[in-house]
C-alpha cells in the first residue's frame, strides 16, 4: 500500500515520506545482504535506479538507522549470527515462572521492574512460536497462534534456561 500526499507547489501527488523511507531501507538490506556497499553513492546510484528517491544524506541516516558499518569492504550489515536462544538466556536470572492462561497466552512473572527488558529478549528472539508480547512491571503475557505453540514455547523456554 502506497500513501500518498499532495505537493501544493507542483500539484502532484508524492509519496509519504515514512512509505518511501522503509522502502529505500528495505531495497538497502537486500543490497547489503548480497554484499558490501563500496560506498554511500553505490546504494543511491541504485536506489535511483529502481524509481525512489535518494540522497547522500538520506543514505547516511538510514544505513546508521539499520545499524550499518564500514568495513575495509565498504558499507555492511552487523552479522545475524545470533540465535534467538542468547536473547533469552540472557535474561534467564530475571524469569521468576512461566504459566499458560488458556490456549494462546502464556503470563510470565518476572522480577519487578524487569518484565520490560524480558519482553524485549522475546521479541528479539525471533521464536516462531509467539505472535507478540506485553510487557509490565513484572509480568509479561505472550501471545502464541495456538495451545500446540504455546506448549513448544513452554518446553523452549524450559530447554533454552536448562530447568
Amino acid at each position: 500500500m502506497r500513501i500518498f500526499t499532495l505537493n501544493a507547489r507542483r500539484g502532484m501527488r508524492m509519496p509519504n515520506l515514512n512509505d518511501e523511507q522503509q522502502q529505500r531501507r528495505d531495497i538497502i538490506r537486500q543490497l547489503l545482504a548480497d554484499g558490501p556497499a563500496e560506498t554511500q553513492q553505490v546504494l543511491v546510484d541504485a536506489l535511483v535506479a529502481r524509481g525512489l528517491s535518494a540522497t547522500q544524506s538520506s543514505i547516511s541516516r538510514d544505513l546508521r538507522d539499520l545499524g550499518a558499518v564500514k568495513t575495509s569492504r565498504g558499507y555492511a550489515l552487523p552479522a545475524r549470527d545470533f540465535d534467538g536462544d542468547d536473547e533469552i538466556r540472557q535474561v534467564a536470572s530475571l524469569l521468576r515462572s512461566t504459566t499458560p492462561a488458556g490456549a494462546n497466552l502464556l503470563v510470565i512473572k518476572t522480577a519487578i521492574g524487569a518484565a520490560q527488558r524480558v519482553a524485549l529478549a522475546f521479541d528479539r528472539s525471533e521464536w516462531p512460536e509467539i505472535v507478540g508480547n506485553i510487557g509490565g512491571d513484572d509480568t509479561v503475557f505472550v501471545a502464541t497462534r495456538n495451545a500446540s505453540s504455546q506448549k513448544q514455547l513452554i518446553s523452549r523456554i524450559e530447554r533454552t534456561l536448562g530447568r
